[in-house]
């Protein structure tokens, strides 16, 4: 087992290095992140790069604003009767897709209905979950057209709710619907670049493995609006090395520096180092349906047991705040460090993580766990295999983290635990969660929204359902090509961006 001291010196020994290279391409942005969308089809990509790539390539029914609120999208306006029972949604005139071709309500309705049949994607509720007949669709008890979605005319969409839905026009920023006649010719295969049409402000030139490359779209509704001609984002899975090859000009956007970087990052880049306020949980997800894990006070020790100030001072150099709750909150005396073996943890537990900072989190948490008699083994893999493993319940705790990207609402940290929820693949099951969450969802009025949230975390923190580590901040390095950033919003909306001249850099 290595300790905190082998830790540390490890996790010092990473080298920082920069060297001189010719200038970059004219009119092209290069982004470098950890990876790859996992597939460039909405109804099937579940990476968080996958996210960061439908905001360029794809095109919401409502859009974020620069300042990541609410905007017109392809649906110029909205309105709602029956309290939020019933929306409209009125779409510009004159959409087309990337190939021409007129986008009309008849797509908005047909993807709807594919994001929740089984048959057709990776069917879940997601932020349909409020629709009529949406949970019989996906079991499939119905068929999908009986989804409570149709088009009234070639511009306007009705939805029809089972509740009071006062967030759905925010919650459709990130529908992006899908160029139907192009997927019922290929199927699958629409998201190969030879057949991709979309509706974004960009398109897609190539794929490979380690590189996408975009083009600015011209049938995009906001064309004119766009500076930036061509994009190319390269996955660079190692965080040092994205650190190197953006420190010697290689890249002018990268994301994710290693945490034990931060401090000298900020002090060596200056601006050109960026943090943000950013909805970023990091945590143990914990398999209730593993012995000995299954007692809320078996996983209540091992949460009291981690020291969680020490990882976020000495792996994020004081960036990250640590915490025992989802939603950012006070959490006085959160640190831990302390705690008493239970005989129920008769057994080593098994880690699962990924290379780098997870890795560097694991050891730390064992060496926790070994200091109250519970032996941890750490198992290393790549993110993939981590994913399949824990969807396929293969996982004694997993070190587990997201990002909600530009959703800054600190209520929306819940909802990938909800049922049917993309983080809810850890055997639990509450039906007091699962009410307040239901209730949560409904409201239109935010004071009785927020108490409902707050019900829900509360269930979450009795139960130690999973373990909360970390609420962390965003870090970007900005080159000074680039323009158009602001201080208060992380820079994932390229649309918004342009590239100085080489004479103003």
């Amino acid at each position: 087992m290595l300790n905190r001291r082998t830790l540390l010196a490890a996790s010092a020994a990473t080298g920082l290095a920069a060297c001189d290279r010719t200038g970059p391409p004219d009119g092209l942005l290069r982004v470098a992140t950890t990876t790859l969308p996992d597939s460039l089809d909405p109804a099937r990509g579940e990476f968080a790069s996958a996210a960061l790539a439908y905001k360029q390539i794809h095109a919401g029914l409502t859009e974020y604003a620069p300042d990541g609120s609410v905007a017109p999208g392809l649906a110029e306006s909205w309105s709602f009767r029956d309290e939020g029972r019933r929306w409209f949604f009125h779409l510009r005139d004159g959409l087309t897709w990337s190939d021409g071709h007129p986008l009309t309500a008849d797509d908005i309705v047909w993807s709807v209905r594919r994001l929740v049949d089984p048959s057709q994607s990776f069917a879940r509720l997601g932020d349909f979950f409020a629709i009529e007949n949406a949970r019989a669709v996906l079991a499939r008890e119905q068929r999908p057209e009986a989804l409570g979605v149709r088009a009234l005319n070639d511009r306007s969409v009705e939805f029809r709710l089972t509740d009071p839905l006062g967030l759905l026009p925010t919650l459709m920023r990130e529908f992006y619907p899908f160029p139907r006649h192009v997927i019922e010719r290929v199927g699958l295969d629409w998201v190969r670049p030879e057949h991709m049409v979309s509706a974004g402000a960009y398109t897609l030139g190539g794929e490979s493995q380690l590189h996408l490359s975009m083009t600015r779209n011209p049938a995009y509704y906001a064309a004119e609006r766009v500076a930036i001609p061509a994009i190319r984002l390269d996955a660079v899975q190692d965080a040092a090395t994205r650190v190197r090859l953006f420190r010697a000009g290689d890249y002018d956007l990268a994301d994710r520096p290693p945490a034990n970087q931060i401090g000298f990052l900020r002090e060596r880049l200056g601006a050109h180092f960026r943090s943000f306020d950013a909805p970023i949980l990091r945590y143990l997800k914990v398999n209730h349906a593993r012995a000995p894990l299954g007692p809320a006070e078996v996983r209540a020790t091992l949460s009291q047991a981690i020291d969680r100030e020490f990882i976020a001072r000495e792996f994020f150099a004081g960036t990250a705040q640590p915490t025992r709750h989802v939603i950012p909150t006070l959490d006085p005396q959160v640190a831990g460090g302390s705690g008493t073996a239970t005989p129920a943890i008769d057994r080593p537990l098994e880690i699962r993580t990924t290379p780098g900072d997870n890795e560097r989190i694991a050891l730390a948490i064992a060496d926790d766990w070994q200091r109250i008699g519970v032996e941890a083994d750490i198992l290393v893999t790549y993110p993939t295999d981590l994913y399949q493993a824990v969807d396929a319940g293969d996982f004694d705790i997993a070190v587990a983290s997201f990002n909600r990207g530009l959703k800054s609402d600190p209520f929306f940290m819940l909802d990938p635990f909800a049922p049917g929820g993309f983080a809810d693949n850890f055997n639990w099951e509450d039906p007091a969660f699962a009410d307040a969450m239901a209730r949560a969802r409904r409201e239109t009025d935010p004071a009785a929204r927020a108490l409902a949230y707050r019900q829900a975390q509360d269930r979450l923190f009795e139960e130690t359902a999973i373990i909360p580590l970390l609420h962390e901040r965003a870090h970007w390095m900005v080159s000074e090509r680039v323009a158009g950033t602001r201080s208060d919003v992380q820079p994932m909306l390229w649309r918004d961006l342009s590239l100085l001249p080489p004479e103003l850099e």
